[in-house]
Formats: C-alpha cells, structure tokens, sequence
C-alpha cells in the first residue's frame, strides 16, 4: 500500500503554510514550522532571491495541499475530481470538498476523537467504527445523510482517545455525536461554508481542467 514517508513538517514548510498533519502537534511551539518556516533544504531561500512560481506552480502548490491535508494518494485524489466534475448540482470545487469531508477517516477526526488524520485513519484500520452495526475498517469509505456511526466500547480507554475528547472539539453542523456514548449520525452533506480548508479549492480545479 502506498503511503506517504516524507517528514509531516518538511511539506508544511514547503507551502508556506500549516497543514496540520500531525494534529495538535502542530499548535505546540515545538511545531518545526515555527521554528523553521523556510523553504527545506540545505539553504533554503537565505540570501537569495525567491523563486518565481509560475500559474502552473501555484495551482499545482493547492492541489498537492489538499491532498496532503486530506492524506490521499494522487491517483484516488484524481478519482474525487472526476466524480465531482461529473455533476451539475454545486461548483466542482465545493462537491470536490465535499467527497473528502464524507470519507470515514476524516469524519472520525471531525467529531474529535482522533489528535490528527492518521490517528483517525489508525482507528478505523483497527476495526473500531462500526456503520449502522456493521464493522468497516476502509478510511476511503464515504458516509452518506441517515447513517449511524459507532465505536466499540474498548476505545474509550484508548490513552489518544482520552486526550483527544479532554480538548474543546466543534463538531460540525452537519454531525450529531454524543460524546458519552461515542455515538455519531450523519445529518446532512456538509456544506462548503461549514468546513474550513487551508487551500483554494477552485486552483485545484483549474489544475485538473487544463
């Protein structure tokens, strides 16, 4: 299975900008970003001049963001592309955020039981989630309007878990989730204005439509 093996912190210093994929990590003052928010390298950008990025370039930088915020592969992240494209219903650009937000993985980290992406991916893998009673353990599986989600028992004790659920987490307007029961539902397709992304979704688009 392909994955990503690269230091987390080395691609937020490549875009300029904190993708937080390593969670709550991220909010420390030990973050490498902090300490280091030039470009990687050896040198960096010290004492030179910075790179001209060309339309190409900057509409590539938003396009490998999403994906690197959303932990998806370039061939399965091409794949929500062409899926939202196909439809007339919203902008290409919000039904695209939108497809990402439904995916399992990061429905778990939305409703604040997981410190970052791979942690919500760690515990569906595991066979933690229950859909409607059934186990899945697929992180790409998309979540639909009506569906109950469900943990077991034992991840309550989980030390992360713990941490996670200690923080003051929002959950979105388009979940339902009772933290006592570690229940969730799916209340409705999340809409662009309820989710907050740390790249232009509409660069993206253009990327792929060229």
């Amino acid at each position: 299975m392909a994955r990503y093996t690269q230091p987390s912190c080395k691609r937020c210093r490549r875009y300029g900008e904190k993708l937080f994929l390593k969670g709550d990590k991220c909010n420390t003052k030990k973050c490498p970003f902090e300490q280091k928010p030039k470009v990687p390298g050896m040198h960096g950008q010290t004492g030179r001049r910075p790179p001209k990025i060309t339309d190409y370039g900057m509409h590539l930088h938003e396009k490998q963001k999403a994906k690197f915020y959303y932990g998806v592969m370039e061939t399965q992240f091409k794949g929500y592309y062409n899926e939202s494209a196909r439809q007339r219903k919203i902008p290409t650009g919000d039904r695209l955020v939108q497809l990402l937000e439904l995916r399992l993985d990061n429905v778990v980290y939305r409703l604040g039981l997981a410190t970052s992406r791979a942690h919500a991916r760690q515990i569906v893998l595991h066979r933690k989630v229950r859909i409607n009673g059934k186990y899945c353990n697929i992180p790409s599986y998309s979540v639909t309007p009506g569906e109950k989600i469900t943990f077991v028992t034992s991840l309550k004790d989980n030390v992360f878990v713990k941490e996670a659920l200690s923080k003051t987490n929002t959950v979105g307007e388009w979940l339902a989730f009772d933290a006592d029961k570690i229940e969730a539902e799916i209340l409705s397709l999340p809409d662009k204005t309820q989710v907050q992304v740390p790249f232009n979704e509409q660069f993206v688009v253009e990327f792929y439509s060229k």
